[in-house]
């Protein structure tokens, strides 16, 4: 656990406090010890008497502190205000962990002033309520107590697995998804009804809101679990939901943790105001990513499970995981139904004058395509694996991963670094 002291010099850095950082990072690479670092500081110290160079910029802390990502998990907590070099080490970390009201940014209100960009309060750089949408925190906790709680909570998940766990009934699972197709529903019920109970962590809850990404436990056994979000563009993947879950990924990749798909996506987004995010890029993180996982995956259909989208919640393709299979509700094609149909049968739509009568007839194909894209007539072409009653689901994710070989002992990294971003 390493600290800076907000009441010496404002937790600033100067020489020694880099001479004393450099020593407990090598200690902790040489150990692999996981780490935890309260961040709260003004950055780089000006006028530091600590030293006789010239632009203070002669230490190690930036690389070697870099340097244990993906090798040793690395948390960070945010107290207060957290500026400049603090910044830079909190944003290495894993998993960011902010108290209420603290401020983050890579230039404090010196800084800032200093370079002739204005005067702000510290309180006007890097709220919360811009660091939380933006993807920056992870967890918002009330107090530093909870931080820490939060903070051994994640790494309990690198720990191996618990006994004495408990679980919802699994019966509640059948009636999650509701029975009209188009009715929205909480997919964190899913994960919430899925998971051992009060197992689940969820990281970045307030950014790309189009997935859910958490650490939980089946059987005492952790986990990763990426899951479309419906009640954001029906579950459709944008620029920032496939950056959270290709980050995700990695991390666990990175230390060993299987991960869990659980899909209802109608698709990558598409539209021009989706492509100036640049998300032919962002979404093709989720096919690079998921293509070099070493762990154990599998993927759930709860719904809908179309296009590109589709493939991205299983690793690229729905034989690359380890089980694909859906519940009773699942739905697939190559895009969502209803685009399907106006786009194939545009001319005998048009064709039809009588706008009562196009709309049945719409309705109508609609209805044919579902029928021949429910999840019962997909797994008889064995697209997929199965359709399972979703009461079995904790069976096939428990027995499945623990089939898998273990991984074998490290001394190094599998990744070369796990994407701050």
């Amino acid at each position: 656990v390493l600290s800076y002291d907000y009441t010496v010099l404002a937790g600033t850095q100067g020489l020694q406090n880099h001479a004393k950082k450099d020593r407990l990072f090598e200690v902790i690479e040489r150990q692999l010890l996981p780490v935890v670092f309260f961040s709260e500081g003004g950055g780089g110290r000006p006028g530091d008497t600590d030293g006789n160079g010239v632009s203070g910029l002669d230490c190690l802390a930036f690389a070697l502190w870099g340097a244990l990502s993906a090798l040793v998990p690395m948390v960070g907590i945010a107290s207060g205000r957290c500026f400049a070099g603090n910044a830079a080490i909190l944003g290495c970390c894993d998993v960011v962990i902010a108290t209420a009201g603290s401020n983050i940014g890579m230039g404090g209100p010196a800084m800032i002033e200093g370079g002739g960009l204005g005067v702000f309060p510290p309180e006007a750089v890097g709220p919360l309520d811009v660091q939380v949408t933006n993807g920056v925190v992870d967890v918002v906790v009330a107090d530093e107590a909870e931080a820490v709680a939060v903070a051994k909570q994640y790494l309990s998940y690198f720990a191996g697995a618990v006994d004495g766990w408990t679980c919802a009934p699994q019966e509640a699972l059948r009636a999650v998804i509701p029975e009209n197709r188009r009715q929205v529903y909480d997919v964190r019920a899913v994960l919430e009804g899925l998971a051992d109970e009060r197992s689940v962590l969820e990281l970045r809850a307030g950014f790309g809101l189009g997935m859910v990404t958490a650490l939980a436990r089946v059987e005492g056994r952790p986990l990763g679990i990426v899951a479309n979000n419906p009640s954001h563009l029906a579950g459709a993947i944008d620029a920032d939901g496939a950056d959270k879950a290709a980050r995700f990924l990695q991390l666990c990749d990175a230390f060993d943790l299987p991960v869990l798909f659980l899909c209802d996506t109608p698709g990558i987004m598409v539209g021009p105001d989706a492509e100036q995010t640049a998300l032919v890029r962002h979404a093709s993180r989720l096919f690079v990513v998921g293509a070099s996982l070493t762990v154990p995956f599998g993927t759930i259909v709860l719904r809908k499970g179309y296009g590109l989208g589709a493939q991205a919640m299983a690793g690229g393709s729905f034989k690359a995981p380890l089980f694909c299979v859906a519940w009773p509700t699942g739905e697939f094609g190559g895009m969502g139904l209803e685009g399907a149909v106006r786009l194939g049968y545009r001319n005998e739509l048009e064709a039809i004058a009588d706008p009562d009568e196009r709309e049945t007839t719409f309705q109508t194909m609609v209805d044919r395509m579902y029928e021949h894209g429910k999840a019962l007539n997909t797994a008889t072409y064995f697209e997929i694996d199965d359709v399972i009653d979703p009461a079995d689901s904790r069976r096939w994710i428990a027995t499945t991963f623990a089939a898998a070989p273990p991984p074998p002992p490290r001394t190094g990294k599998k990744r070369p670094c796990i994407d701050p971003w």
